[in-house]
């Protein structure tokens, strides 16, 4: 940021909203405000919850007492945004109960919200209803921890990055680079060799798109696989996770620190830098410009 728009910048906590629709909320909330938390600036958050659908794993008490509903924000406005993903990976899109509901808050979202992280399945969501761009099915369920390198080093994104970073993956389905090619709003900015594409922008850095999970706590893989194990699934063991790829030594957590710096580098560059003073006027706001 220069000095003059230092100098002029008034300051006020930045608002972010989170729609948690992640199985098991509580442990999701502790992640998001774990790496929100970890900056200079003020963050209120608040979490969402959907109105046409009742989670099962999470008590009503803690939902009523922490959540809001769509309908109690929808003349509210945004600095931040995080849509987390959702254990309904498997099915169609249009044949999620609350596949409508969904649309809604995505389109609500560009008119309410500096800026947008979409997580997991909200991102193949997002980059569908917006340009339809379809999920693809994997042989295998993709599990682990992959290393990631950025496609522009220079993007405000990865201030700070190594030349290689870990990401965890937990998906059953993919992005294929060719669906992509010739949406001119939408830029890959970090793949894998073995994960793919992993971070995705459009419109300038109003939207991102993440496919994996950095905010993941360091034993949330092995939750998962000792889970999936148990009720007789057939998983693999994640890879590139526990020490010597045995799930009886603890896990080697490579990417921490990258996490947080991919979130203080979102809430600064994307939404702190470009969101107005007065958060109404999201509304009115233009086209972001790609940052150089």
């Amino acid at each position: 940021m220069d000095d003059l728009r230092a100098n002029t910048q008034d300051i006020r906590p930045m608002r972010v909203i989170i729609l948690n629709l992640m199985p098991l909320k509580i442990s999701t909330e502790t992640d998001f405000i774990r790496l929100l938390s970890n900056n200079p600036l003020q963050v209120e958050v608040e979490f969402l919850r959907l109105d046409t659908h009742t989670p099962k794993n999470t008590p009503l008490e803690h939902l009523e007492l922490f959540y809001k509903g769509f309908r109690e924000v929808t003349e509210n406005f945004y600095d931040g945004m995080i849509i987390t993903g959702a254990p309904v990976e498997k099915l169609e899109f249009e044949d999620v109960s609350y596949w409508d509901e969904i649309k809604m808050i995505f389109d609500w979202a560009r008119t309410h919200v500096t800026s947008t992280l979409y997580i997991c399945w909200a991102s193949q969501a997002a980059l569908y209803h917006f340009y339809n761009v379809k999920k693809v099915p994997l042989d295998a369920k993709l599990f682990g921890v992959f290393k990631h390198t950025a496609v522009d080093k220079r993007h405000p994104l990865f201030r700070g990055f190594d030349d290689e970073f870990y990401i965890p993956h937990s998906r059953h389905t993919t992005l294929a680079d060719v669906d992509l090619v010739g949406i001119e709003e939408v830029d890959v900015l970090a793949k894998s060799e073995e994960a793919g594409m992993a971070i995705i922008t459009s419109r300038g850095g109003r939207e991102f798109y993440l496919t994996g999970h950095s905010e993941y706590a360091p034993l949330t893989l092995h939750e998962e696989y000792r889970r999936d194990a148990e009720q007789g699934a057939s998983i693999d063991v994640p890879k590139h996770y526990y020490t010597g790829n045995d799930p009886n030594q603890p896990p080697v957590v490579r990417w921490a620190s990258h996490a947080n710096l991919l979130f203080n580098n979102w809430l600064n560059y994307f939404v702190y830098q470009e969101t107005p003073f007065d958060v109404k006027e999201v509304a009115h706001l233009g086209e972001i410009k790609p940052h150089g």
